[in-house]
């Protein structure tokens, strides 16, 4: 039991002036956890701008097309014809 009250309070006492030393202040940097996580929002963010930048511009084209409009007369005037 002695043995281990030793152990136990060597282990403590060496653990605090580790913490207590100025290096173990000093970040070094991200680790790598941080970095894997920051470049999948990365991925996530680039996979989803594409598409979404490709359905913008459509929407966009759509709505100040000529075409769309000549479309839509011919939708109308078959549906009037229609019934």
């Amino acid at each position: 039991m002695k043995v281990l009250s030793v152990t136990t309070a060597s282990l403590v006492m060496d653990g605090t002036q580790a913490m207590a030393s100025p290096a173990a202040t000093e970040t070094g940097g991200l680790g790598l956890a941080a970095i894997i996580f920051i470049a999948f929002i990365a991925m996530v963010i680039l996979f989803q701008l594409g598409p979404g930048l490709a359905m913008f511009f459509r929407i966009l084209k759509g709505m100040f097309s000529t075409e769309a409009e000549q479309r839509a007369k011919e939708v109308a005037k078959n549906n009037r014809t229609s019934l």
